[in-house]
């Protein structure tokens, strides 16, 4: 527990869905964490939670090894919300065999029908429509409880405790697809618990500059900058708390966009002053990577020669003794998730091992932040808005976007077909309506005609998508015209590429980026 705010402790069951309660929450400005249902809980008995949520799951209440329930959440004498399976988990330890497998399962949009508004479901309407995802069903509450709604396949869809303040939702608030999930939420956090939303990007910026200077004394930062929005706030934070005891180290590895290196850098050095010296490794990183077609590998290559270089730009220099990092609480959450880290689709962006090497400690400011917030944060350092906008890009760059082994050609032609698409994106207003838009360059060469000579060149595949923080995603239904325009303009204008396709597929299954 970092915050000293009033904040509600979520504890996660396993749901796909845990990661949203927290940005519902922290939407509200208030404070939150997400941790292991079998975390201890005598670390936040010094500063402890205000409300108590417990997240869905997977599994049934009623399988061997389920996750349980710590009953002595109840000895913090807060507020307790159940979701799904939190839920069931409150009637199972009140009454044991109350939750059984439901007759007619229910996956996806219902409407709820409300008995008794209480508070949890104060000004809510009736018939609104909410979003339902489990197998089981309360078929004995228990007599401390009564129900508050309904709907036409769940005769237990809301609770309430008669005594205390306990309530439970067999449906997800979290997301989208419950209309007024966010309205719920509310209700428990602000009229229930008593919370203020004192969590704002302003006291965020004040008490970090203050953490961050304690932390750091008269000690130096280096601080490894990728272009991208997460680096770039954590460089802007921690300058404005040490000024110059910070080094920001900004390497062009040859597998950035276009003309990307010397703009960022401007931008870096120009607008936002930062102390950064510039490296150009682009050598270094290719020569490393001829000839590798494997993405892992790629990542891992990519990885270990920012450690090199890093480790070169601080080698002479001992008084170094942070490495600061842009990590995002969504990484913070995947460490501790409750069954382990979870299977690795692919590497993280971050460099993972520099800092036992370089014998350097961790500073990470944002740790507590998700993406959104980490822009609002932005915003209040005076960071560009074009900037804080941009498309997330990954930390191997265009090394991921060439399938296959790279070669210079390669990442010329790409860059090239990049710069295209962007441009035509920008210029027709259609950048901010996408989360992410990329060109892949296919390890697949086609024949073709222009003029009256046969080619025989490379296919690109375009990609966008939209998405709310790219945990799903859904390809951009962009105009036909637009993305006949776009492929007119590749092909026309980039000699080594003449086929164009587009990418119509979302994540999951697929995701975003191909490697």
């Amino acid at each position: 527990m970092q915050s000293q705010h009033e904040w509600i402790l979520i504890l996660d069951y396993g749901s796909q869905y845990t990661q949203l309660i927290a940005r519902r929450i922290r939407e509200l400005r208030i404070y939150c964490e997400i941790h292991p249902f079998n975390a201890p809980l005598d670390p936040f008995r010094a500063h402890p939670p205000k409300g108590i949520i417990l997240s869905g799951g997977p599994m049934s209440v009623n399988d061997q090894n389920a996750p349980e329930l710590n009953t002595e959440i109840f000895s913090f004498e807060v507020p307790v919300l159940g979701i799904c399976y939190g839920l069931q988990l409150l009637s199972h330890i009140s009454r044991p065999g109350s939750v059984a497998k439901s007759d007619k399962r229910e996956f996806g949009r219902a409407k709820l029908i409300i008995d008794n508004p209480a508070q949890i479901l104060e000004n809510i309407p009736q018939d609104s429509q909410v979003w339902m995802s489990h197998g089981d069903k309360l078929n004995d509450l228990p007599d401390e409880y009564e129900i508050i709604a309904h709907t036409k396949n769940a005769p237990v869809a809301a609770v309430r405790h008669r005594e205390e303040q306990i309530y439970g939702v067999q449906f997800h608030p979290e997301v989208v697809h419950t209309v007024h999930g966010s309205e719920i939420l509310s209700n428990f956090a602000i009229k229930i618990c008593g919370l203020t939303g004192d969590w704002t990007p302003a006291a965020f910026i004040e008490e970090n500059i203050a953490r961050i200077r304690e932390q750091v004394g008269n000690n130096k930062v280096i601080c490894g900058l990728s272009g991208g929005v997460d680096s770039t706030v954590t460089a802007t934070l921690i300058h404005r708390a040490i000024g110059d005891q910070l080094l920001c180290v900004f390497v062009d590895n040859g597998l950035l966009r276009k003309n990307e290196f010397q703009q960022v850098l401007d931008m870096y050095r120009n607008v936002l002053e930062l102390p950064v010296r510039g490296v150009d490794a682009s050598d270094r990183f290719l020569d490393n990577l001829k000839g590798v077609s494997d993405p892992e590998k790629k990542r891992k290559i990519i990885g270990n020669t920012f450690i090199d270089v890093f480790d070169d730009e601080v080698s002479d220099d001992k008084s170094y003794t942070y490495l600061a990092q842009g990590t995002l609480y969504p990484d913070v959450i995947e460490s501790v998730s409750f069954k382990g880290p979870s299977a690795t689709i692919k590497s993280h962006h971050n460099v993972g091992g520099l800092p036992e090497k370089m014998n350097l400690k961790l500073l990470e400011p944002m740790r507590e932040l998700f993406k959104d917030e980490v822009r609002s944060v932005g915003r209040g350092l005076g960071i560009p808005e074009s900037f804080l906008m941009r498309h997330p890009f990954p930390g191997p760059g265009l090394g991921i976007r060439v399938l296959g082994d790279l070669t210079r050609e390669k990442l010329d032609l790409l860059r090239e077909a990049d710069a295209i698409f962007i441009d035509e994106l920008k210029s027709t207003g259609l950048y901010d309506k996408t989360w992410q838009a990329l060109v892949v360059l296919l390890p697949v060469k086609s024949v073709g005609v222009m003029g009256d000579e046969r080619t025989y060149e490379y296919t690109a595949a375009i990609r966008a998508v939209t998405s709310v923080d790219g945990m799903t995603a859904d390809f951009a239904h962009l105009p036909h015209e637009f993305l006949g325009h776009v492929s007119n303009r590749i092909i026309n204008e980039v000699r080594g590429i003449n086929r164009v396709v587009y990418d119509i597929s979302s994540k999951p299954p697929s995701t975003i980026e191909w490697e």
